[in-house]
């Protein structure tokens, strides 16, 4: 992706009321330019890989972040995450998980697995959008990932 392209971001959020708080976070921070939603893991593995109804697009054209619920219908979060760190032409896609779960063997699981920061979701809006702005700033206009070859 060069820097000519939008910022694109994938959110994998199925609580409709925490969707439509981060992608109000997103507007407020400014970063809510090119946004795939996936609204379970299966759907989210379908556009990362392209399959299913995103067989159209190029691996290549990856997200430059991926915001990854756990808690997750059909596939759960901890089996995307597994799967994109897996593979070698998407483990060097940035994810962010961005969950309720405090669970401490979530925290781990998700770093052993490769995930890149485990955020807790804030109760308080105010407090979320500050935290989502701190993601958007650092893992979609500073960090400069390395270009994925199909």
């Amino acid at each position: 992706m060069n820097e000519s392209q939008p910022i694109e971001l994938l959110l994998v959020e199925d609580n409709p009321d925490d969707l439509e708080l981060c992608l109000r976070a997103l507007r407020k921070a400014k970063l809510a330019n090119r946004i795939q939603v996936a609204r379970d893991g299966a759907e989210a593995l379908d556009f990362i890989f392209c399959e299913g109804v995103y067989s159209g697009r190029s691996i290549t054209d990856v997200p430059k972040l991926i915001l990854l619920d756990l808690k997750l219908p059909k596939i759960d979060g901890l089996e995307v995450l597994k799967r994109i760190k897996g593979d070698p032409r998407t483990k060097i896609i940035p994810v962010v998980v961005l969950t309720s779960s405090k669970e401490q063997s979530d925290v781990v699981e998700s770093y052993q697995l490769g995930v890149n920061s485990y955020i807790v979701k804030p109760v308080n809006f105010e407090r979320f959008a500050e935290a989502v702005n701190h993601l958007g700033l650092y893992w979609l206009l500073h960090n400069q990932p390395p270009k994925l070859i199909g």
